[in-house]
């Protein structure tokens, strides 16, 4: 049973990703040229991160498309997880540049330098409004973990940047330069939080985890209360992609006609598929019991219907 699925996100998502690399280079270079006239670093931490982001989205870019790609003989379930490891990447950059600015933070601490508020508020000003429209943008294109990681990534830079305007005004009051560094530190903690969610989703899904608020335990009982479904055992649950799930079982059933096990077997996948949108199924139905070692082996000797059914919707 087999029927080709569609993305049609992927225009959607491929559009906010192309706006999102041209708006988020034209303010790294602001950024950076700012940050150096007014001596902040609080700005080239900025700039560092917005070039992070935009190394993110390059790759969450190219992941749509190759995401989007039909299965081949090769690689047999396509290329979902383009997109996950693209999101894995980004998230790395993020810590390696968080602990960057980590360094870079006590370094000014111990040796101040005297920096321009001014420039640092204005350019600040320019930068909520652009990762603002940007996260906006990414917020209403597909919500798989690829396009996620670039939305938490421009959320992230929102909310720094909002806090860059907090301690430019601050350091006009009040003159005292180490805000600075301080707030570069808070901008560092924010991409570290930002980045730890995602870590642990791509990691669970490359390590084939069972989706996110999904228990097998709770998967088999569902199955079992099915008409004519007598024991539901070798279940397992992955994830292809942040929002493409799959399953293998075995299903004991009655011993009864191939015509009557496809009624079962129907069942089983329209409950998978409308409950817990997992489309990709691989069930195999059997009339006797097994012994479960390494995966369930029906002893040599025992008589019985085996069928093994895969379907992909």
């Amino acid at each position: 049973m087999h029927s080709a699925h569609t993305h049609t996100h992927a225009p959607l998502s491929a559009k906010a990703l192309r706006y999102s690399l041209v708006a988020t280079l034209a303010y790294v270079l602001i950024t950076l040229i700012a940050g150096l006239k007014a001596h902040s670093l609080a700005l080239l931490s900025e700039a560092g991160h917005n070039f992070t982001d935009f190394i993110a989205l390059l790759l969450s870019w190219v992941a749509v498309f190759i995401q989007t790609r039909p299965p081949s003989a090769t690689k047999t379930f396509g290329y979902h997880r383009a997109g996950v490891l693209a999101a894995f990447v980004n998230a790395l950059t993020l810590v390696a540049i968080a602990f960057y600015i980590f360094y870079e933070a006590v370094m000014r601490m111990r040796t101040p330098v005297t920096v321009l508020p001014r420039i640092m508020i204005w350019v600040a000003v320019i930068g909520v409004v652009m990762n603002g429209t940007i996260s906006w943008v990414l917020f209403k294109a597909a919500r798989d973990v690829n396009i996620r990681s670039a939305f938490i990534h421009q959320m992230g830079d929102t909310l720094s940047t909002a806090a860059v305007i907090v301690g430019g005004w601050a350091i006009l009051l009040t003159g005292r330069t180490w805000i600075d560094p301080a707030l570069s530190i808070g901008i560092g903690c924010l991409i570290l939080w930002s980045s730890f969610g995602i870590i642990r989703e791509t990691l669970n899904i490359l390590l084939e985890g069972a989706p996110q608020g999904l228990s097998v335990e709770h998967v088999s009982t569902v199955l079992s209360q099915i008409d004519g479904v007598r024991d539901v055992h070798d279940v397992h649950v992955w994830s292809l992609g942040s929002d493409t799930h799959a399953l293998s079982c075995h299903i004991r059933i009655d011993d009864i006609t191939v015509s009557e096990s496809q009624t079962i077997l129907r069942r089983v996948t329209q409950l998978l598929a409308n409950t817990y949108h997992i489309d990709h199924t691989t069930i195999q139905l059997e009339n006797v019991d097994c012994e479960v070692a390494h995966g369930c082996v029906i002893p040599f000797g025992h008589v019985g219907e085996r069928q093994a059914v895969k379907t992909r919707r």
